[in-house]
């Protein structure tokens, strides 16, 4: 099938296909081994009685637990998978057994006696899951290029969806950069009815608010619940059938992971990488100091230097164009790392539960200084920057944002393009609208807590359609299984009921709770205060060379969907020393997805 062997990638070591008797649902999967690395593990997978069949990519972490209590309840099982489990807890449960689950997971389910396809998604959106419904008929697949096989479906741009590309980065929701395409939102379900075609969407969990106390928190018992369900859920994620490593970066998150670890096995590999020439971004002797303390199988090894065809090829395989270049590192740090294990573990998810990026301290800065400043004054300041301020000038974006009322929305301090700059790039374009704002303030609930409204929206938005879609595209283009101990939902709940805002972000502190634990079980000499994302020096490659050559082909060819004048200002501006670098690739990621895909305004 071409759809399924579309994504290869995902599941090099078995592939298979089973159509119905009456041949209207079909299943099909390609398989990565990693539990049950016999035949018995093959999918799709059928219970005894050969009414439910079930195609299903992630890992339970929890199922061995899940086995037990269903073998009480009379369900007997062939093989040491997760999948079967997942059959017999439907059976058991219906589609009640989401709730039971632990885990990172895309699944569809046949049932026949029901007659109806069920579809879920894991509750953070670790793992995609898109789908195209229409006149009846119920279309999915892990990846989008998988339903794209067929040539014969539409490839409309959707406007809302490019208002909030470049608006934001990524699409966010269940909006999907195609028109009549959609993604399942994380912690969501779907049920289709095959005889009528009725099709239910409906959220199955989500974070629970902030619990109220009456009382002082105890910081100390905080502390240790906090280090219990690290320390689980690092031993449950650890549990496979092939070689397991870690992503030890030497920040924060995965130095708790590499701890973590070290508790569930007397034998743990750690990864960290360096690329040549670019010391400013090498984090090799931190990740050598943990590694060193806890006496890992470490392993540093060399990044190859990144061509500007990669570019091109990533944009192919990420299924929407997301305007994050740490794509580029992630899939070389994947490819190597595969070299020497399936599934590597790694800290995504601790910044957005925790309070960990820097603009979680720079809003509540502007909280606290700018309330004595009439409203009207700070939008008048904002107006101006846009207006007079050339995009890319350092402190523009954070002008902007001084006309946001913080006492509802959130400024936005990182988006690449603003509206009048999107109206400029797509004034050709006669279907584009301006709808990100509004669609992203229809997103933020009613909630006093800047901080509580800043990292729901990270969890919602940011984190599944930014960080975890480059992740599992870079990894699984490599085959690599990554995991993220963070996102137990375990881990989320405490997140967010359980720890006040003053243990997450201040205006002078961030991360403050795990730095806690960093400080308990980490050793004396971390830097605790050290923070680096995973960058590369886009600015200095765009001076000259390949790169350059890439983006000034691409953006100046004919055929380029945004304004000309709009994009000759943004090189101009790169060209005076602006920071207009990601902007550009913003764009270029974009024209080369829309050149592979073939898609059309």
């Amino acid at each position: 099938m071409a759809g399924r062997d579309a994504m290869i990638h995902r599941g090099p070591d078995d592939a298979g296909e089973w159509w119905s008797a009456d041949g209207r649902v079909g299943l099909a999967h390609r398989r990565l081994s990693i539990i049950d690395l016999s035949s018995a593990g093959h999918q799709p997978m059928h219970d005894k009685s050969g009414d439910l069949s079930i195609v299903f990519n992630g890992e339970i972490y929890n199922y061995q637990e899940l086995r037990v209590q269903l073998i009480t309840k009379g369900h007997t099982f062939r093989s040491h998978s997760d999948t079967e489990v997942l059959l017999a807890a439907y059976r058991e449960w219906g589609t009640e057994c989401l709730s039971q689950l632990n885990g990172m997971f895309a699944l569809a389910l046949f049932d026949a006696r029901q007659q109806t396809i069920f579809l879920a998604r894991d509750r953070a959106g670790e793992k995609p899951l898109f789908y195209r419904q229409t006149s009846g008929e119920l279309r999915f697949a892990s990846e989008l290029k998988a339903l794209l096989a067929d040539s014969t479906l539409p490839r409309r741009i959707e406007p809302e969806a490019m208002d909030c590309y470049l608006a934001a980065g990524y699409v966010a929701g269940e909006r999907c950069i195609l028109r009549e395409f959609n993604k399942l939102r994380p912690a969501h379900a779907i049920l289709f009815h095959l005889n009528n075609g009725a099709c239910k969407v409906w959220r199955y969990w989500q974070p629970p608010q902030l619990g109220t106390s009456a009382g002082p928190v105890n910081e100390g018992a905080l502390l240790n619940e906090l280090e219990n369900l690290l320390q689980d859920s690092v031993r449950r994620q650890m549990v496979a059938e092939v070689p397991v490593g870690i992503l030890l970066s030497g920040g924060v998150d995965s130095s708790l992971v590499t701890a973590m670890a070290i508790r569930a096995s007397s034998k743990v590999k750690t990864f960290t990488i360096r690329f040549p020439g670019h010391a400013e971004h090498d984090e090799t002797s931190h990740a050598r100091l943990i590694a060193r303390h806890f006496s890992t199988d470490h392993i540093e090894l060399e990044g190859i230097p990144a061509t500007a065809d990669l570019v091109p090829l990533l944009a192919r395989q990420f299924d929407e164009p997301v305007a994050d270049s740490s794509m580029i590192p992630t899939y070389l740090v994947s490819q190597l790392v595969r070299q020497h294990c399936t599934v590597a573990l790694g800290g995504d998810g601790g910044d957005e539960l925790f309070g960990g990026y820097h603009k979680y301290s720079r809003m509540l800065w502007m909280q606290s200084r700018l309330r004595l400043i009439p409203r009207i004054c700070r939008c008048a300041i904002a107006f101006a920057a846009e207006r007079h301020l050339q995009i890319g000038v350092r402190g523009r974006n954070y002008l902007q944002g001084l006309g946001v009322d913080l006492q509802k929305n959130l400024p936005a301090l990182a988006g690449p393009f603003d509206q009048a700059t999107r109206r400029c790039l797509m004034g050709t374009q006669k279907n584009w609208k301006a709808a990100a704002e509004s669609i992203v303030q229809s997103r933020i609930g009613f909630n006093s807590s800047l901080l509580q409204r800043a990292t729901r929206e990270d969890f919602y938005s940011y984190l599944p359609e930014d960080i975890l879609v480059k992740v599992d595209r870079a990894s699984m283009l490599n085959s690599l299984e990554v995991r993220a101990p963070f996102l137990d939902y375990r881990l989320i709940e405490f997140a967010f009921n359980r720890v006040p805002n003053y243990l997450k972000a201040t205006i002078g502190k961030k991360k403050i709770l795990l730095k806690h634990l960093a400080r308990r079980v980490l050793p004396p000499e971390f830097d605790h205060q050290r923070k680096q994302g995973f960058a590369i020096p886009l600015k200095a490659w765009l001076k000259g060379g390949a790169f350059r050559n890439l983006f000034y082909e691409v953006l100046r060819d004919p055929q380029c969907s945004f304004d000309r004048q709009a994009v000759e200002g943004l090189l101009n501006g790169q060209e005076k020393g602006r920071n207009n670098g990601e902007r550009l690739f913003t764009l270029v990621l974009f024209e080369l997805w829309r050149r592979e895909y073939k898609a059309s305004f």
